[in-house]
C-alpha cells in the first residue's frame, strides 16, 4: 500500500469538548430534554459492574455505548453487540495473509476506549424487561477478564458463545435475577420496563450517541 494510499484511512477517531460525540434521534420528538439512552444504559451497566462479582474486571470508563438503527421491528433480529477495538490477546496489530492491519482507535475526552457496545434501537427496547436485561448481561459477558480491548473466548470451536448459546443465556439469566432481587435501588434499571412508545410519550423522544464502526485498516504488505 502507498503512503497516499494510507493517509485516507483515519487511523484515530478522537471526540472531545471541542468535538462531541455524535447523538442521533433515534425516534424524533419534541421534548427539549428527550430521553438519553446512552446515558442511562452506561449508568445501569456500571451498577451492574458494580453489584456483580463477574463483571468487576470491566472500567466503563474505557468502553462506549452506542445504538445503530433497526433495519425494522422484528423483535428477531439482532438485539446487540459488542465490537472490540483490539485484536486477540489485546494486540493492536494482526497480520493476515500478507497484510498487516491495525485496530482503528477511537479516543474520548482523552481516554481510548477499548469496546463499543451497540444496541439495535427500537428493536432492542420493544423486548420484555426480562430479555433487555438478558440481553445487557449477555453483551457484557463478552468482555474478556483481562478487559484488554479483546474478547472473552471459551475453548474449542465455540469460542465466542461456547458450544451451547442457551445453556450462555440461561446463565445470564440467572445473573439477571439476582442481581435485580432486593436491588437497593431499582430505578437504575426502571427504564427497561418501558417500550419505545411508552419512551417517547413519557419523554418527548429518544437520543444516543452514534459513531461509525471501527475498521481493521491494512498498514502494507510483508
Amino acid at each position: 500500500m502507498t503512503e497516499t494510499n494510507r493517509r485516507t484511512w483515519i487511523l484515530e477517531r478522537t471526540w472531545d469538548e471541542r468535538t462531541p460525540l455524535p447523538r442521533r434521534w433515534v425516534l424524533p420528538g419534541d421534548s427539549p430534554t428527550p430521553f438519553d439512552f446512552s446515558a442511562h444504559i452506561r449508568r445501569l451497566c456500571d451498577d451492574i459492574v458494580l453489584q456483580c462479582p463477574e463483571f468487576a474486571h470491566i472500567n466503563t470508563r474505557s468502553m462506549l455505548f452506542t445504538f445503530t438503527p433497526a433495519r425494522n421491528r422484528n423483535g428477531f433480529g439482532l438485539q446487540a453487540r459488542v465490537t472490540p477495538m483490539r485484536f486477540r490477546g489485546g494486540e493492536r496489530m494482526r497480520r493476515i495473509g500478507g497484510v498487516r492491519y491495525v485496530a482503528q482507535r477511537y479516543t474520548v475526552a482523552g481516554r481510548e476506549m477499548l469496546y463499543l457496545v451497540t444496541f439495535c434501537l427500537p428493536r432492542f427496547l420493544d423486548q420484555s424487561f426480562a430479555e433487555k436485561l438478558v440481553t445487557v448481561f449477555h453483551e457484557l459477558y463478552h468482555i474478556g477478564p483481562l478487559f484488554d480491548g479483546d474478547l472473552r473466548r471459551h475453548e474449542g470451536r465455540y469460542t465466542v458463545h461456547t458450544k451451547s448459546k442457551k445453556d450462555y443465556d440461561e446463565r445470564m439469566a440467572e445473573w439477571a435475577k439476582r442481581y435485580v432481587t432486593d436491588h437497593p435501588e431499582p430505578q437504575v434499571f426502571e427504564f427497561l420496563r418501558m417500550n419505545t412508545k411508552e419512551l417517547v410519550r413519557a419523554r418527548g423522544g429518544i437520543t444516543a450517541i452514534a459513531v461509525p464502526r471501527p475498521k481493521m485498516i491494512p498498514m502494507c504488505s510483508v
